[in-house]
């Protein structure tokens, strides 16, 4: 590590893969694909839930948006780990660090913000079923649409400002892919005790909070499931919302796993494949889990592709 005692930091190198040298370029072919599959799968969502009639209602308004969400934090990480992966030098500027972790900040929020009203509107459309049409009506989804992408605005805005206006005179060495919250901070020097407050605060409204609510509102979907009179009935509802609870499970699990520690404990080595799981992985398998296991997205995808189903 480049200890710079008193000098100030102009760049950040990020360490990354760097020890697995020639395995570097096995790993790039590897992100490469993974990152077109998911921009490939993305869109078609995307695309899907605008142009297909049958898929024109609330649940698939969000899942367009969980797709956009997706887009702009992949692309705001793998492109650079990419060229990293293929570069001596994997050197980022202060303003690109800042920048990138901005972006990853808000696009990362956004999606757990997106998935607490993905969940609830399935507890309407499970536990209110007959109301559901009057609740989900279209100008209270551009109202939490709105919510949704403006309530991770300010706090990836101070977040990535105020971390920025403390000197880095520990290192320059980055040890991650990317410039995450955890391994930049730990480089920032001077008395750095209130922002670190702030950071919890802002991990618990981006993730514990949405969690909590997430489990609430699956509380009372399966408490009403449990309820229903037919097994025909339980199982249509329990498969109404099982790709929202696989979706929800992989991002939390592994995305909590890494932002909900305290600093002290912070180990680079062993959170890399968390960040891999939910920055590369889980974007690819969005459209995966909401296609395999939706019987009216297979029935668009068969439209779209002028096939028909037999």
């Amino acid at each position: 590590m480049t200890w710079l005692n008193q000098t100030m930091v102009s760049e950040f190198i990020l360490l990354g893969f760097s020890d697995l040298g020639e395995l570097q370029v096995l790993l790039f072919m590897v992100f490469l694909l993974i990152y077109m599959l998911t921009v490939t799968g993305n869109f078609l969502i995307i695309l899907l839930t605008k142009m297909d009639a049958a898929l024109h209602s609330p649940m698939y308004f969000f899942l367009r948006n969980l797709s956009f969400a997706d887009l702009g934090f992949v692309s705001c990480i793998i492109p650079k780990m990419l060229v990293n992966l293929l570069s001596k030098e994997k050197t980022i500027s202060l303003s690109g660090c800042r920048t990138q972790m901005y972006f990853a900040f808000f696009f990362g929020a956004t999606e757990c913000f997106i998935l607490i009203v993905m969940a609830y509107d399935r507890f309407v459309a499970i536990c209110h079923p007959l109301r559901y049409t009057v609740i989900m009506n279209s100008r209270l989804c551009a109202w939490l649409l709105i919510v949704v992408w403006s309530a991770g605005l300010p706090l990836a805005i101070i977040n990535s400002t105020w971390l920025f206006t403390f000197p880095f005179c520990k290192s320059n060495v980055v040890s991650h892919f990317y410039c995450d919250f955890p391994p930049v901070f730990q480089l920032a020097c001077g008395n750095t005790s209130t922002f670190e407050l702030f950071s919890i605060v802002g991990t618990f409204i981006v993730i514990l909070f949405p969690f909590s609510l997430i489990l609430i509102s699956y509380v009372h979907i399966i408490s009403t499931i449990f309820r229903m009179p037919t097994t025909e009935g339980r199982r249509k509802a329990f498969s109404t919302c099982s790709s929202h609870i696989t979706a929800v499970t992989l991002f939390y699990g592994t995305a909590g796993l890494n932002y909900v520690q305290p600093r002290s404990s912070y180990s680079p080595e062993s959170k890399y494949l968390l960040s891999v799981s939910y920055i590369v992985i889980t974007p690819m398998l969005n459209p995966i889990i909401y296609s395999l296991r939706n019987r009216e997205v297979k029935g668009a995808l068969w439209r779209f592709f002028g096939r028909k189903k037999y």
